[in-house]
């Protein structure tokens, strides 16, 4: 019997009493039609089983080496607007694909997180987002309607750097909680061999299946991220700690498919090389995105509309990260400041309890300070 004096447990926004276990167990009717890049059913079977498939040997150089082409460009443009800004004093021109950001990192601490701030869509990106054996392959998972999530992320995991090793967390808990019943499978693409050594992710096998969003926190260390402590994840999940941890390699070409709730992480990248690596996620058009309103998902396909036509100029208007911030801080730094910022704010960050104060929970302590505010 509880006593008149006993505390309330504090309940922060993303916590929610009602599991969907049916949206991440249950596997669709697959198409009576066979298309080139299916999986077979046995790997269907394992993503909503286990909460993931590894997919080897899927892309051929020709579909995936122009990812490398563009992002050397994003690299020389970064490098370019900090040399002339007086924030370095050499460009490093001559440093290859995996050297070069982890040069200009280390004379201008930060320059990854510019690089992930840019939110610019390469078409080289494009194309590997809509790839039709790709596509095929979400279809089977989704249906036959396709819509590109809005959240994409280039993961630029320089050499032994926080701000590019995520913690353990499951991808709804930086989304709306419209996003808990609903199924968004992503497709982590590493643009080289993706080993233990160099940070590959790790999965936690069967930790979707109580169709539950554990209780996060924010933020891991000095960064943005929410994480999810081991703890909380035995106990919610029914995460066996020993035995469903699991590491996964992916060699390049290939990509590690998982769905929306399973948990993961990267591990350390304790190699010489920059380990470079595309999410790109998917749902169907119809149902939320859970992305607080930020910015919309865009239509790949439709079983209604065959040739349908990918308009990505809506989708590219929308800078996410400028949005977001918006959403939680109505601080207007001068140009200069704001184009070299070094933090990040969402309103994930007001969904959880914030535990650890940082460089990124300032700035949005800052500005709720002098306003209201709800999260990005």
């Amino acid at each position: 019997m509880s006593s008149e004096n006993e505390v309330e447990p504090v309940r922060y926004p993303g916590q929610v009493d009602t599991p969907f276990p049916e949206v991440f167990n249950t596997m669709p009717k697959q198409p009576e039609q066979k298309k080139p890049g299916q999986l077979s059913e046995k790997m269907i079977k394992q993503f909503f089983e286990k909460g993931y498939v590894i997919v080897e040997d899927f892309f051929t150089r020709e579909e995936i080496d122009p990812c490398r082409t563009a992002i050397e460009l994003l690299v020389e443009d970064l490098a370019q607007k900090l040399f002339k800004a007086g924030k370095i004093t050499d460009t490093y021109k001559d440093l290859g694909f995996f050297q070069r950001l982890t040069q200009l990192e280390k004379d201008f601490p930060g320059a990854n997180i510019l690089l992930l701030k840019v939110g610019k869509l390469p078409q080289a990106f494009r194309n590997l987002w809509s790839n039709e054996r790709l596509l095929n392959v979400i279809e089977q998972l989704i249906g036959p309607d396709i819509a590109g999530h809005p959240v994409w992320n280039l993961r630029s995991k320089t050499p032994k750097n926080e701000a590019t090793t995520v913690p353990w967390h499951q991808d709804c808990a930086y989304l709306d909680n419209d996003s808990y019943e609903v199924l968004q499978p992503t497709a982590w693409i590493p643009l080289l061999d993706a080993t233990e050594e160099n940070g590959c992710l790790q999965v936690a096998v069967g930790g979707h299946r109580s169709g539950k969003i554990a209780t996060h926190q924010c933020c891991c260390g000095g960064t943005w991220y929410v994480m999810l402590e081991e703890e909380e994840m035995a106990k919610s999940l029914g995460v066996d700690l020993k035995k469903d941890i699991l590491t996964c390699p992916v060699p390049y070409g290939g990509f590690l498919l998982f769905n929306n709730l399973i948990p993961h992480r990267s591990l350390p990248n304790l190699s010489q090389d920059i380990r470079w690596s595309l999410d790109l996620k998917w749902q169907r058009p119809a149902k939320p995105a859970g992305f607080y309103g930020i910015k919309d998902s865009i239509l790949m396909r439709s079983l209604d509309d065959p040739g349908h036509v990918i308009n990505w100029d809506p989708f590219d208007e929308v800078d996410r990260h400028e949005k977001a911030i918006a959403r939680v801080s109505k601080i207007n730094p001068v140009a200069e400041e704001e184009e070299f910022d070094l933090t990040i704010q969402g309103p994930w960050m007001k969904k959880w309890a914030i535990v650890h104060m940082n460089q990124h929970t300032d700035r949005l302590l800052k500005a709720e300070e002098s306003t209201s505010w709800h999260k990005a």
